[in-house]
């Protein structure tokens, strides 16, 4: 991690997806890293995917309270919905409601479902405050740009054309430079996660967009 955070000034925990950790390992990871780096956590699959976001109060709470560990260096919470989640007004309301009640900071929402991707989802969102994830690959054509809440821009890079293992073409990481260099020149907060790890290539691609930036004269 401290190597890690000489290269990059933010990362996505996804492992607290799969399993939950203690309060110590947050404090731990958070003090491993200089002041500025930013942690983004995401949802654990208990909530999104087993519980399907009905009647997950305890599991929110436990996972607030432990990702608290790492201060104000939390960043953005990532809520990633499985492909078949198709929206349900009354069930996403009561959660976003309970998120809210419980959390003030940034939240950001994968949808990957095309129910989710109306004019009315996008006021709803804006009302919670969430972010819409800009995603690639874009399961819809509206997927592959920002939505909800316009204060916070979160790419998600998965990889294209195999997801999770290609790398991506210089021609598209530029185009991914220019992106960010647009939203960085408005208000808003920017994230962009690199999630092609399956060989490596996340690093790597991550740090050329980097370079790119430097020579467009953006602040990386």
């Amino acid at each position: 991690m401290q190597r890690y955070a000489t290269l990059f000034n933010a990362v996505e925990i996804n492992s607290c997806f799969y399993r939950p950790h203690r309060l110590s390992t947050y404090e731990r990871w958070a003090a491993s890293v200089p002041d500025g780096f930013r942690f983004a956590v995401k949802l654990p699959k208990a909530i999104t995917h087993e519980h399907r976001l009905a009647h997950a109060e305890g599991l929110l709470e436990r996972f607030l309270e432990e990702t608290a560990g790492l201060g104000d260096k939390r960043g953005p919470i990532l809520i990633q919905l499985p492909p078949s989640f198709a929206f349900d007004q009354a069930t996403v309301a009561d959660f976003f409601a309970e998120l809210r009640r419980r959390y003030g900071g940034n939240a950001v929402i994968e949808p990957r479902h095309e129910t989710w991707f109306t004019d009315e989802v996008d006021a709803m969102l804006r009302d919670y405050r969430l972010a819409r994830v800009a995603a690639d690959p874009a399961r819809v054509p509206a997927a592959r740009t920002p939505g909800g809440y316009p204060d916070l821009i979160y790419i998600r890079l998965h990889g294209s054309p195999r997801i999770y293992y290609s790398a991506y073409t210089p021609e598209v990481l530029d185009e991914v430079a220019a992106e960010i260099q647009a939203a960085a020149a408005r208000p808003h907060e920017t994230w962009c996660i690199f999630d092609n790890t399956a060989l490596g290539f996340a690093t790597s691609d991550a740090l050329a967009v980097q370079t790119l930036l430097a020579h467009k004269g953006s602040i990386v």
